[in-house]
């Protein structure tokens, strides 16, 4: 699975020439809304009538809010076809497989352009690439 996240973040940046999160969704034709998802929910991806697009609660402090941006891309470009409610509703399926995965890809992406420095710790490098440092775990 680290190959195929690797060679699709790879494919993104080079296609669209960035690996902003928000830039991304755009180019793709998502629409990335801020909106009040309550006090347990901090972004949802969905699609509709063949449209897509992700919802980010709009409290969260900016680098949290691009974080879930790119989670939630996560799920567009891994799980096509699926929700977290669909999940929950009709089948045994893991959903926290998912929400790691788009973890992984979420860390992957927005660190795609730099690399560990010499001496310097993930927590640094992560708050270096404004990564919400809870999401050290998926840095590897």
């Amino acid at each position: 699975m680290v190959v195929k996240v690797d060679q699709l973040i790879r494919s993104l940046i080079r296609k669209y020439k960035t690996n902003c999160p928000y830039q991304l969704a755009e180019r793709l034709n998502i629409s990335v809304w801020f909106c009040d998802l309550g006090n347990q929910t901090r972004g949802v991806y969905y699609r509709k009538l063949r449209r897509r697009f992700i919802a980010i609660h709009r409290d969260l402090d900016d680098n949290w809010k691009r974080f879930v941006c790119a989670h939630e891309l996560a799920h567009d470009r891994l799980h096509p076809g699926f929700s977290r409610f669909w999940l929950d509703e009709h089948s045994f399926f893991n959903a926290g497989k998912f929400e790691r995965q788009a973890n992984k890809f979420a860390v992957r992406l927005l660190t795609a352009e730099d690399r560990l420095r010499l001496g310097e710790s993930i927590s640094e490098f992560l708050q270096r690439n404004d990564v919400p440092p809870e999401m050290s775990k998926f840095y590897m």
